[in-house]
């Protein structure tokens, strides 16, 4: 009984020094993250608003580009590889360098400023796990703390961006490995996704929030157009996915140097948006939201948030994709809504949710991202559309080093990477 008795002692004791440690490091992360994600915004903020101000700006896009590769090539990453790589970190132990933080923080805030379309989200998981690793080196942590370590600064950069901390701790675990999680990491994630939501009030930050009203009683008739929508959801979602992918390779054949390659996506994007008549579809996208959610939407918006972006981040300039996917899924809402007579601003909801876990592979972060923007209200809708937008989506997504652990369709082990 005595020898039980110390044991359990022992393992408690150890449990709390654990407990301790993370406490420490997530803070941490949470403090040194956040304040880089909250300056981040900041700049993004402003550079959205000078180009909204001076809409010339956007001629300025090939030169700005130039210079985006120049400082990749300065600082020898002519082969970055971004979010990839810092998701491949996690699981394989690859170095994400300091210096990736400053080159995409600056890289990201010339793409908005100039009028690129791309997203944030992307540039802050990047930044969050390049300072996160950075902290686990410095305090010599062994391989697997150092994966939390980046886990936690991922976390901690998403919640200060976009002011969901449930979805910003659980993302972050959730991307890496579909099908599996690494549960080690829950408690850092979610310390530093609070201390960095915490960072974002104290900038007086306020959270992405689009709060529904009127919405209809959930039955058959409702579910199972909100189950439609979702299929056109899933495969929107995949077309998205290889624009990105394939955009990509085109410019890489007919421009194989890189400073040619930005230059004329740059001069693509110029003319394109010459073509539309405005900067609508330029920038992150949410711009396109907004109007979404006042019913006012174009047909065929959806399709060319997907062109700007695809165009914009196949040549080489920086930032996300996470918010011109809830842009897409929200046109495509819309646009449903309103050919089917049924409730247009749910609609809206529903279809972000279900394209964010299409191109993302991440139901729960979904769900959660969905409770946090629109409320829970809508609940039962945000369920069956992002369920049936995992499933549907098959295994495309964002991000080439993102493994498919657990297959969508049989509980079977296939442990493939997306397409």
């Amino acid at each position: 009984m005595k020898e039980e008795f110390e044991q359990y002692i022992r393992h408690l004791s150890g449990r709390f020094l654990v407990f301790f440690k993370w406490m420490v490091f997530s803070i941490l992360s949470g403090l040194l993250v956040g304040s880089a994600g909250a300056l981040f915004h900041c700049f993004i903020v402003a550079a959205t608003s000078a180009r909204a101000s001076y809409p010339w700006l956007i001629f300025f896009l090939p030169a700005a580009g130039l210079l985006i590769v120049g400082a990749y090539h300065i600082m020898h990453d002519e082969k970055d590889t971004g979010t990839n790589l810092v998701l491949s970190a996690i699981y394989s132990g690859k170095h994400i360098p300091l210096k990736m933080a400053p080159l995409i923080f600056i890289s990201t805030v010339m793409t908005h400023l100039f009028g690129g379309s791309a997203g944030r989200e992307g540039a802050a998981l990047q930044l969050g796990g390049s300072i996160g690793n950075s902290l686990g080196a410095l305090f010599r942590f062994d391989e697997k703390d150092q994966h939390i370590m980046i886990m936690c600064g991922m976390s901690a950069a998403f919640s200060v961006l976009f002011g969901t901390p449930m979805a910003a701790a659980i993302f972050s675990m959730e991307v890496v490995s579909v099908g599996i999680m690494h549960y080690a990491a829950l408690v850092p994630c979610v310390i530093s996704s609070l201390v960095a939501q915490g960072i974002a009030r104290y900038f007086q930050i306020a959270p992405e929030q689009f709060l529904l009203s009127d919405l209809p009683e959930f039955s058959v008739a409702s579910a199972a157009a909100v189950g439609v929508l979702a299929i056109l959801c899933a495969g929107v979602s995949t077309l998205f996915c290889v624009l990105l992918h394939n955009s990509e390779n085109l410019y890489k054949k007919y421009f194989p140097n890189p400073y040619a390659r930005i230059f004329a996506g740059g001069v693509f994007l110029i003319l394109l948006t010459l073509l539309v008549g405005n900067q609508d579809y330029n920038g992150a996208g949410m711009v396109l939201i907004s109007e979404c959610f006042e019913n006012n939407y174009q047909p065929y918006g959806f399709l060319l948030k997907m062109l700007f972006t695809a165009v914009t981040l196949g040549a080489g300039y920086k930032g996300g994709e996470i918010v011109p996917s809830f842009a897409v899924g929200a046109t495509v809402g819309c646009l449903f809504g309103n050919l089917t007579g049924f409730a247009p601003e749910l609609c809206t909801a529903a279809a972000m949710g279900a394209v964010f876990c299409g191109v993302t592979n991440c139901p729960i972060t979904s769900l959660l991202i969905s409770f946090e923007l629109f409320g829970f209200e809508g609940m039962p809708y945000y369920l069956l559309s992002v369920s049936l937008g995992y499933m549907l989506s098959g295994y495309y997504g964002l991000y080439h080093s993102q493994k498919i652990v657990y297959s969508k369709y049989k509980t079977e082990f296939i442990n493939r990477k997306t397409r």
